[in-house]
């Protein structure tokens, strides 16, 4: 059976988006595997689980509605504090059209953001205050 190793997104600055995902997982960057080797690679620190992130460059166009995207959960974390602080890392909101009207029976608030690059991922988690999604 196959195992998940790693999810490689494309982006346009490396560097960029390494860090960003580094400060928003608390990850750390993996050692390059070779003398030029330009993947950037971000993992969990050492006995913590996660899956790493790649960044590979990519010159092809963001999608506005992409088929796969990375889901975050906001942990004990107030959701709207966690928005805040990816937001402040450099991820910005994005007007996501297909927000429920009503949420699913157990289903948690989520909001939808973009990296520094543009790739959307999405934010769960329980909420003091305010809207249930956005």
């Amino acid at each position: 059976m196959a195992n998940l190793e790693q999810i490689s997104l494309g982006v346009e600055d490396c560097e960029r988006a390494g860090a960003f995902w580094a400060a928003a997982l608390g990850y750390v960057r993996r050692p390059p595997r070779f003398d030029g080797d330009d993947w950037i690679v971000v993992e969990p620190p050492p006995g913590a689980r996660g899956a790493a992130i790649a960044m590979d460059l990519s010159e092809s166009r963001v999608e506005e509605l992409p088929r796969v995207h990375l889901d975050l959960d906001a942990g004990e974390s107030d959701l709207d504090d966690e928005v805040d602080r990816l937001v402040a890392l450099g991820a910005r909101r994005v007007d996501w059209p297909h927000y429920p009207a009503e949420p699913d029976p157990g289903q948690l608030p989520y909001v939808v953001l973009a990296d520094t690059e543009g790739n959307r991922f999405c934010v769960s988690g329980r909420r003091r205050a305010g809207p249930f999604f956005g």
